[in-house]
């Protein structure tokens, strides 16, 4: 049986060719690498994502206990600084009383450890929440 092509030309379109080989690994690693750094990112994306989440609850867990003790004893001074929470989680506390009204603004920070130094330095919060409070009465 014949095709009626020429028999050269039957045979080289038998194989894949060095260059066809070359190119397709080349577009192959050139979609590659897009793809495992946008993987990268989105890892590096929820773990920031994560300790933010775990900075807001524990702040939210911290201003709570804090708000519980000074219904009973306002008086004495709140601010804390650098105290370890849980799994690396630093919180920092600063309580400031206003001159002219009866009432003090506590801030909560919360941030993870990241250089392991056992001190909650600016770059390391990761989350502040700041209330007004006032003495019951």
């Amino acid at each position: 049986m014949t095709s009626g092509y020429p028999s050269s030309i039957i045979d080289r379109r038998r194989g894949t060719t060095l260059t066809e080989v070359m190119v397709a690994s080349a577009l192959l690693a050139l979609s590659i690498v897009p793809l495992l750094k946008a993987l990268t990112t989105a890892h590096v994306m929820d773990r920031v994502i994560e300790r933010k989440s775990w900075s807001l609850l524990l702040a939210q867990r911290e201003l709570e206990t804090i708000r519980a003790r000074s219904a009973c004893r306002y008086g004495e001074c709140l601010a804390v600084d650098s105290r370890t929470l849980r799994d690396g989680y630093l919180y920092r506390v600063t309580d400031e009383p206003h001159p002219t009204l009866e009432m003090r603004t506590v801030t909560v920070s919360v941030g993870f450890d990241d250089n392991g130094d056992g001190v909650l330095s600016k770059a390391e919060v990761q989350v502040s929440l700041c209330t007004l409070m006032a003495r019951r009465g």
